[in-house]
């Protein structure tokens, strides 16, 4: 695990596979850190099929910095991981992410298209439950801790957790925080989520979609997820006329199983433990 420090945001990352191989960024979601099943081992996946496979911590999640200073954190994480990429010099790279790493990649490749040589995506969130659903588990949560018993309670919350136990840093920095201050930015930062008529996905007007013009995979969404509704991958793929929609590599009930595996503590089990099933369409779809 190495540390860089980009747009002043202290940012801990891993490459895995031969420098100079195509390079594909992995983004995970929620504010799991690269440290959870599966993310890491699709890394190496990759990096055994001749990829160059970057994964990391974005800022708020794991070991690398808190950082509040911006419009949303969708935004804050997208323009990081190119940031990210420039600073490690990996050229125009294949952006992959699912869950919020999948509007991260979105966003990010449609913000900095020069930099992005593909995009592939899988578990796009969308549909009133699972956009509202993100209000509670990025902002509502920390922020009615802050609001009935200060600081200190938001390091129990869900979404801060992790950081504030493996991240001495995070964790201090959360504790310096005014509480008046945390509490409007994350009444901010729940606007972001609002489902909106005119786009599936926050942050991606009509127009941003248009942008995206290097190849783009999307890999279909169960019926049975009420997160990452099929109807989400399909509008997005109508707003993307060239890209591709495949079926995932496993079945249609993955993120629900993985989720209650993940609740009752099964050893090993996450959201994400299914993920390195995705290494030989990337590879694929990520060429020679």
């Amino acid at each position: 695990m190495s540390r860089i420090e980009v747009d002043g945001i202290g940012i801990e990352y891993e490459l895995h596979g031969p420098e100079g191989a195509p390079p594909i960024a992995i983004t995970p979601g929620g504010r799991f850190s690269m440290e959870s099943p599966g993310v890491r081992q699709l890394a190496e996946a990759l990096a055994a099929n001749g990829r160059r496979a970057l994964i990391w911590d974005r800022p708020n999640c794991g070991l690398s910095d808190i950082c509040l200073d911006a419009e949303n954190e969708s935004e804050l994480h997208a323009r990081t991981l190119i940031g990210l990429g420039r600073e490690l010099g990996l050229g125009p790279m294949t952006l992959a992410g699912g869950s919020a790493g999948s509007r991260v990649t979105l966003i990010a490749a449609s913000r900095f298209p020069e930099a992005v040589s593909r995009v592939a995506i899988w578990w796009i969130t969308g549909g009133p439950i699972g956009l509202m659903g993100l209000v509670g588990v990025y902002c509502g949560d920390g922020a009615a801790a802050a609001a009935s018993s200060g600081m200190a309670a938001v390091l129990d919350t869900m979404a801060w957790a992790e950081q504030a136990e493996r991240n001495p840093r995070a964790r201090a920095a959360l504790l310096a925080m005014d509480r008046d201050e945390f509490i409007a930015k994350m009444q901010q930062w729940a606007t972001f989520y609002i489902p909106s008529p005119d786009t599936p996905v926050p942050g991606m007007t009509p127009a941003d979609f248009e942008r995206l013009t290097m190849p783009v995979l999307i890999f279909r969404s169960g019926k049975s997820d009420v997160h990452h509704t099929r109807a989400t991958t399909d509008w997005t793929h109508s707003l993307i006329s060239h890209s591709v929609m495949v079926d995932p590599p496993w079945p249609d009930d993955e993120w629900n199983r993985r989720g209650e595996a993940a609740m009752a503590g099964v050893f090993g089990a996450g959201l994400f433990s299914g993920w390195p099933a995705l290494a030989p369409a990337l590879v694929d779809f990520t060429g020679s």
